[in-house]
C-alpha cells in the first residue's frame, strides 16, 4: 500500500528509489505499480522525475 497524499507519496517513492531501485521503471515493475499513473499523480502536485538523480523533485 502506497501513500495517497502526493507529498507523502513523493517521499515514499524517493526513499524506495534511493535505497532499493536503480530506476523508476525497475521500481514500478517490481512493486507492480502503474508508472504512468504514478508519474501523473506526482506531476499534478508539481513533482517531476529526474532520471539522472533517480528521484522526484
Amino acid at each position: 500500500m502506497i501513500p495517497n497524499d502526493p507529498v507523502m507519496l513523493r517521499s515514499y517513492v524517493n526513499v524506495k528509489l534511493r535505497d532499493f531501485y536503480k530506476s523508476l521503471d525497475d521500481m514500478c515493475q517490481d512493486m507492480e505499480l502503474d508508472k504512468e499513473e504514478l508519474v501523473e499523480k506526482l506531476k499534478n502536485a508539481d513533482f517531476s522525475y529526474d532520471p539522472v538523480h533517480n528521484q522526484f523533485i
